[in-house]
């Protein structure tokens, strides 16, 4: 970028930031192009022989109206008095109007319009049309009816267009605050939902880890009985809970930071009833194909044991997903649940043909967001991947990927 590129910008803003200094500016620069005018401009004599001869006081006039706009957006309803008084005062002078004097003027017009609410600004409006009535009939020259409807337009027209920017400024404006509190209460919702689901899956992670707790107690105080009696035995048990010391380490590394907030108040039988996982895949889909929705099943690949925790989050990530079918895709829907093995990990994918990917993404219900939010904090959880959108030819889809171990 050019030092003069550089230094026009940091002139724009400072001007932008200094209003009033702006509008000296303004003014000044009117009284540059306009001054000159008073003295190096030959007007017809039959024109001329209608004003008084410019003196001092004619200058001065031209300055003070044209400097007043200065306080445009401070004072915007007196400076168009003030400005709107002198030009009467020109007039009852027999001086000639000035570029700078009626553009003043207008820009005064404008300005009450643009910067003060309805009674302000129809006020002064309802002014300025009164002190240009007054003005053209104290003026030396006769006006026609086309120049007073031609000037009266102008001074009309002037001031809806400040009337017009004003209201959408305002407009703008309150869309600005409304999209900020919609983030807000965006962000606030996310947070909640995230609070909820980590809850949720620390309760139904809580089985099993205390499965393996349990197994390791258990196998410890039996290779304690016999350790004297039967080594090779007791060697056995050792092994057993190694195994399983591991697998509750890797369970309780995933779950590290998932704290409750609020106080569960499932009955306790809930809490400790045993967790589904993808074993219990065929009665879920059974479940969903008494409701009408039409569900296929494919397996793909060896099929293999992940983790307690992963078989959890898949069959929870293929309830949620199917669930939200049900809710949003029609009742003609059809949908499609698959399963890919590989040595590492476990791909899921939940598809179907309705026609909710709008609500299911918007998600209208009580809790706007929430299911969704509740995948993507699973998946992440056992360091998965998880895509959801609309799928080619109409519907939605949802595939995750989960590492068989962690």
């Amino acid at each position: 970028m050019s030092p003069r590129i550089r230094g026009l910008r940091a002139c724009r803003a400072w001007l932008e930031a200094r209003p009033q200094a702006a509008d000296a500016v303004l003014a000044l620069a009117l009284l540059a192009a306009g001054l000159p005018q008073l003295y190096f401009d030959e007007v017809p004599e039959q024109i001329a022989a209608h004003y008084a001869h410019t003196d001092a006081l004619h200058v001065l006039l031209v300055i003070v109206i044209t400097m007043a706009l200065t306080f445009r957006r401070v004072y915007p309803l007196s400076t168009l008095i003030f400005i709107m008084g002198g030009e009467l005062w020109i007039s009852v002078a027999n001086y000639q109007p000035t570029i700078p004097d009626v553009v003043a003027s207008l820009l005064a017009i404008y300005s009450v319009a643009a910067h003060r609410g309805l009674a302000h600004s129809a006020a002064g409006g309802l002014l300025a049309l009164v002190m240009f009535n007054v003005t053209m009939f104290v003026s030396p020259l006769k006006v026609g009816v086309i120049t007073w409807l031609t000037n009266t337009a102008l001074l009309v027209g002037v001031w809806a267009l400040g009337r017009n920017l004003r209201l959408r400024r305002a407009y703008f404006t309150e869309l600005e605050d409304r999209a900020a509190r919609l983030e807000r209460a965006r962000g606030t919702d996310a947070r909640a939902a995230r609070v909820e689901e980590r809850s949720r899956i620390a309760r139904e992670l809580h089985d099993v880890v205390a499965h393996h707790v349990s197994v390791m107690t258990v196998q410890a105080g039996a290779a304690r009985r016999i350790l004297d009696k039967d080594p090779a035995n007791a060697r056995e048990a050792m092994t057993t809970i190694e195994e399983v010391g591991r697998t509750a380490l890797s369970e309780m590394r995933r779950i590290v930071g998932v704290l409750r907030t609020e106080r569960d108040t499932e009955p306790a039988g809930r809490e400790l009833a045993p967790q589904p996982g993808l074993g219990d895949l065929g009665e879920l889909l059974d479940h969903v194909r008494e409701t009408g929705l039409s569900v296929q099943l494919w397996i793909e690949g060896e099929a293999r044991t992940p983790s307690p925790g992963v078989d959890v989050a898949a069959f929870r990530l293929i309830q949620e997903a199917l669930t939200n079918t049900l809710k949003h895709a029609g009742p003609q829907a059809r949908a499609w649940v698959r399963l890919y093995y590989t040595e590492d990990d476990l791909t899921v994918e939940i598809e179907d043909d309705g026609r909710g990917t709008a609500t299911i993404i918007a998600d209208n219900g009580d809790n706007p967001g929430h299911g969704l939010v509740g995948m993507y904090e699973r998946v992440a959880l056992y360091g998965g991947e998880l895509r959801i959108g609309p799928r080619v030819g109409g519907g939605f889809g949802v595939r995750a990927r989960f590492p068989l171990e962690a």
